[in-house]
């Protein structure tokens, strides 16, 4: 009888060993949880489209925080949902506006956890537009350039606020440096920049802009982020990141983008973030809710799918369930 030369079961034939030789692992320090804060008294409003989701006003906050906490999770994202929407996003670089007191009242809270601060101006314009918007002759654009300088205003209130990174979401050209220079005059230079470095113009953002209301009213945001066809294109992204001072590169969104995770993991030696949306997200709750997956097996599969691809942090909105799945709860 001939013999397998090589017998790759041997390592897989008992828990213990394929725990032994198990080369990607995901831990609770790897997750960031992202939460929505809004304007209100007594809120706390489930997202229809993303189950599990909520809405938080400040004076209900808490329970979401305690609940972060208690579950290890070291780091959170802060999405704004304003009362008030101009055609410039003021409320973005308000120090009143609704980041700006979360993130004191979170770091009052809780003052050792990283909070970062999503910048950007979509869900602060009455346009839906993450930049400043002027209508000429051949129909509406944006500004680049004077969407900058409001974009480094909101950076400034975001770490006077408290904020410890800031992770601009925009894809305006020179985001970056413009950021990198606001808040160094600032006094902030130690304040490092979480870059959504490479962000596609996906149909996987669906849930997010009914979460934050900043669905555009009109056009779409293809002339600023990504199209999903461009693998290269990413890597020009990024290399400007790097070269204006980023910390962190982010890929968002994440399963349909691992390979790009890869390439970035293999060229840069920086933090890689994959931000795990607002669809894949719903998508698998869908799916959860009509028994036709398990939810468990799925998400920490996706999860450590992205750490293999060569992510160090997952942005997800499964961070809470998979933090306790972590600890066998």
């Amino acid at each position: 009888m001939a013999y397998p030369l090589v017998r790759h079961r041997r390592l897989r034939s008992t828990d213990a060993l394929r725990s032994l030789v198990r080369e990607t692992s995901v831990g609770t320090n790897d997750l960031i949880a992202p939460i929505f804060v809004t304007e209100g008294t007594a809120v706390k409003d489930e997202i229809t489209s993303m189950p599990g989701v909520y809405h938080w006003s400040l004076d209900t906050l808490e329970e979401e925080l305690a609940e972060i906490v208690g579950v290890g999770i070291q780091a959170v994202l802060i999405f704004g949902v304003p009362d008030h929407k101009d055609a410039t996003g003021t409320s973005a670089f308000d120090e009143d506006g609704i980041v700006q007191r979360a993130i004191r009242k979170i770091k009052a809270l809780y003052p050792g956890l990283v909070v970062i601060a999503d910048t950007c101006l979509c869900q602060f314009t009455d346009h839906g537009h993450c930049g400043v918007v002027h209508t000429t002759d051949c129909g509406a654009e944006i500004d680049n350039d004077e969407s900058l300088a409001l974009l480094a205003k909101a950076a400034v209130a975001q770490a006077k606020a408290g904020a410890d990174i800031i992770a601009p979401s925009n894809m305006m050209d020179g985001f970056v440096a413009a950021i990198r220079q606001g808040l160094d005059e600032a006094g902030f230079t130690n304040t490092p920049i979480m870059s959504y470095a490479v962000k596609y113009s996906s149909a996987y953002y669906g849930p997010f802009r009914e979460a934050v209301h900043s669905t555009p009213q009109f056009g779409d945001r293809k002339t600023y982020q990504m199209d999903p066809a461009n693998a290269r294109e990413a890597l020009r992204e990024a290399q400007s990141d790097v070269d204006e001072g980023a910390d962190f590169l982010m890929v968002k969104p994440g399963l349909a983008y691992l390979d790009i995770v890869r390439m970035l993991r293999d060229r840069y030696s920086l933090p890689i973030v994959i931000y795990n949306v607002s669809a894949e997200y719903s998508m698998v709750k869908a799916a959860a809710l009509q028994g036709w997956i398990d939810e468990k097996a799925v998400v920490l599969e996706t999860l450590t799918g992205m750490k293999r691809a060569g992510a160090d942090l997952i942005i997800t909105y499964h961070a809470k369930d998979a933090a306790r799945w972590l600890k066998g709860n």
